[in-house]
């Protein structure tokens, strides 16, 4: 039977807790053994909890000890954004307008702007998301030919500012991890060029391969070609989200690839707007404005759509995506407080009333602090929720995105679900390990100066449980066959 829990409290602070249920039973022996040998090999602070499928504990060190937990936090923050969206749930991306076309000019006479949702797959430079060049053929479609005003930017989450995270350390910001946050996302915020050689000796070099598409028109060339296989490219960021490209380049040089992080969004959206108009046909007339002339109502000219929320969450998992995670949190709990409405969900799904204090989605803040023993609870309680069905399979499985370590030393791909968190002082892994009489839930949290070893360790503790495990079941009517993209081709 399990222990009352002010006892059970007190043995999880410092020594290997032991209860019992039904279900999958580990080998103790083998769970102290391995616990002895991690304390050697990672000295620092450990938290482990190895749960059933119920959420009871089977053996524990630590399981309430709150410890920084990294990017293991995105599992939280997508089950409370699922919660609230639902795992159907989708991005637009859209033209508005408040006005007509001229059926003899093809002119767009009244206002018009951008909606922008936070679509982490917008622009992406792989085409893999719907792309502005398609809202642009359809405002083709429907008889637009000429664009007048500049650029207006809007969304239905409230201001179009991007901000990093409050919470984010100051040393992460701008790193390719750690883009701008905000509705206006193209590229995941990340832009990039190559420069190479011209087509002769003394002509200029060619920028090519940008991405977003369109970002070319922020960058001024100053580079030449010149003799040999030297490169001499310089690449300076400019105010406003330009850059400037100077230097060398000899005719027989291989490309020179830059890329860094969207310092001005919008900039970037303006540029792939003029990029998607031109190529739609459409002539934008940016310098001038018209006056709105009072008829029709604002409405609908062009729409693409992301896919599904659970497709982009399994992608987020799966490769620790910091600006979808916190693009998640923002569907789930708006621009203001949505931690705070993060972490009321955490309550409320496995009842524990402390053990988390979280200030962001992705995990990127070293304030953030989870229990072991609150990820094991929420991970047995949510996918018995409305909300939580298949709830694993939006977590990655052994041996793909930052599992793929765990290819090795289990008896298939999916016999694990789970999610990594790595920091300079932290590892962590959290998830689902399927066994033929149930499944395992196990977090393994580490911080102190030895991360590596620690998370070595960890893949040992997954491979020592999951040795003869099974692939984690999931309903048929939901598998990651489903998983796929809109077809954005058509207007609405």
């Amino acid at each position: 039977m399990r222990l009352p829990s002010a006892l059970l409290a007190l043995c999880l602070l410092a020594t290997p807790h032991v209860g019992s249920a039904q279900g999958p039973a580990p080998d103790l022996s083998a769970l102290e053994a391995w616990y002895a040998k991690a304390r050697r090999t990672a000295p620092g602070s450990w938290g482990v909890v190895v749960a059933d499928q119920n959420g009871t504990v089977l053996w524990s060190v630590n399981g309430d000890e709150p410890l920084i937990p990294a990017s293991t936090v995105k599992i939280l923050t997508t089950g409370f954004a699922r919660s609230v969206v639902g795992p159907d749930a989708r991005r637009a991306t859209r033209v508005i307008g408040d006005g007509r076309v001229n059926p003899v000019t093809g002119a767009w006479e009244g206002r018009w702007a951008l909606e922008l949702n936070g679509d982490p797959t917008l622009e992406r430079r792989d085409r893999t998301g719907p792309m502005l060049l398609t809202l642009a053929q359809q405002l083709a479609t429907i008889g637009v030919r000429r664009l007048v005003g500049p650029l207006s930017v809007t969304t239905g989450a409230g201001e179009t500012r991007s901000i990093f995270p409050a919470a984010w350390p100051a040393r992460h910001r701008g790193r390719i991890y750690a883009p701008l946050i905000g509705p206006v996302t193209l590229n995941e915020n990340l832009v990039s060029f190559s420069v190479l050689p011209g087509a002769k000796v003394g002509s200029p070099a060619v920028i090519a391969g940008d991405a977003p598409a369109g970002l070319a028109l922020l960058i001024t060339n100053k580079a030449r070609t010149v003799a040999g296989r030297r490169n001499r490219i310089s690449i300076a960021a400019q105010s406003g989200g330009r850059f400037v490209v100077s230097g060398t380049i000899g005719s027989r040089a291989g490309a020179r690839r830059y890329q860094s992080v969207a310092t001005d969004p919008t900039a970037v959206l303006d540029a792939a707007w003029r990029h998607a108009t031109q190529l739609a046909g459409i002539e934008w007339e940016r310098t001038s404005s018209i006056a709105a002339p009072g008829f029709g109502e604002r409405r609908v000219l062009a729409e693409v759509v992301s896919q599904s929320f659970d497709s982009i969450a399994h992608e987020v998992n799966t490769r620790s995506l910091n600006i979808g995670a916190e693009l998640m949190l923002l569907w789930g709990g708006g621009q203001d407080r949505a931690a705070e409405q993060l972490m009321a969900h955490i309550r409320s799904v496995t009842g524990l009333s402390s053990g988390v204090k979280l200030l962001d989605g992705s995990g990127l803040s070293e304030s953030d602090r989870v229990a072991p023993i609150v990820f094991t609870t929420y991970l047995a309680n949510f996918p018995q929720t409305a909300a939580g069905r298949n709830f694993p399979l939006l977590l990655p499985a052994n041996g793909s995105g930052t599992l793929r370590s765990l290819k090795t030393g289990l008896p298939e791909a999916g016999v694990v679900r789970a999610k990594t968190g790595t920091l300079g002082n932290v590892s962590s892994l959290v998830g689902y390990l399927g066994q033929s009489d149930g499944t395992l839930i196990v977090a393994a949290l580490y911080n102190g100066g030895n991360s590596g070893a620690a998370k070595q360790a960890q893949w040992s503790l997954f491979r020592t449980l999951g040795a003869d495990g099974v692939v984690i079941p999931s309903e048929p009517s939901l598998t990651e066959a489903t998983y796929g993209g809109p077809d954005n081709s058509k207007r609405p």
